[in-house]
């Protein structure tokens, strides 16, 4: 499931918005990134089985609009090969809050027949300066959300802040909170990192995952990543 709340983007979009509002630039901007990570974890799970994650993705950008592609190997343990997201939205601003509106939708490849995996999401975020750091929070929904027919609509929430450090260094962390209609899998993930920026293109992230439903399997458990990524 796309990475975009990963939180070396996170760091990365604090350390190039801090104290600034979007550029009013209309020309188009094409960027790419790849990236690998000890683990692909969205909201606390790892989607692959603890195993390495290889990623990558480009996006256009038109002053405050923008959409992109992104995929990434995952281990189901079933057939399903690929995950590859697409997705869209506007960046407006009000007064401090850098705003993000949009949509997802998670596809997948070569998944088994019937699983229903691939869903949309829509999505609010928003994004304040407080002090030298940010504090953001989002909200996700789904009117029919990943896996079999009868799942219905999911929400999930978060609120999230980061604070550089001297150095290029910087710290992260978030709360979230993912729902479900009709299964008893509601959970709470948090995660708490450190990023490091090589330069304004490469940067690397440490990072603490946890959720409250050890008991759903090892993919819910408490792990640490690294990941390394790339953008140009």
């Amino acid at each position: 499931m796309k990475s975009m709340m990963l939180p070396l983007l996170v760091v990365a979009a604090t350390l190039a918005t801090s104290g600034a509002a979007f550029a009013d630039d209309a020309s188009p901007k094409v960027t790419f990134n790849i990236g690998a990570a000890s683990d692909y974890v969205f909201r606390g799970v790892s989607q692959t089985n603890e195993d390495p994650e290889v990623f990558g993705g480009v996006d256009l950008t038109i002053d405050k609009l923008y959409a992109g592609v992104w995929a990434s190997n995952i281990d189901f343990n079933d057939s399903t090969d690929a995950e590859v997201d697409l997705y869209a939205g506007f960046k407006p601003t009000l007064g401090p809050v850098s705003l993000d509106l949009g949509a997802i939708y998670y596809s997948y490849v070569n998944p088994p027949h019937g699983a229903h995996y691939g869903y949309a999401e829509i999505k609010a975020l928003g994004t304040m300066p407080l002090g030298s750091g940010s504090l953001g929070a989002a909200f996700y929904y789904s009117p029919d959300t990943f896996g079999p027919v009868d799942n219905d609509s999911a929400y999930y929430y978060e609120v999230s802040g980061s604070i550089p450090l001297a150095g290029n260094f910087s710290v992260s962390g978030a709360v979230g909170r993912q729902e479900i209609a009709k299964t008893p899998a509601d959970y709470t993930t948090w995660n708490l990192g450190v990023g490091y920026a090589f330069n304004d293109r490469i940067g690397v992230d440490v990072r603490y995952w946890d959720t409250n439903k050890h008991e759903l399997g090892k993919i819910y458990g408490s792990r640490g990543v690294v990941s390394l990524k790339s953008t140009f």
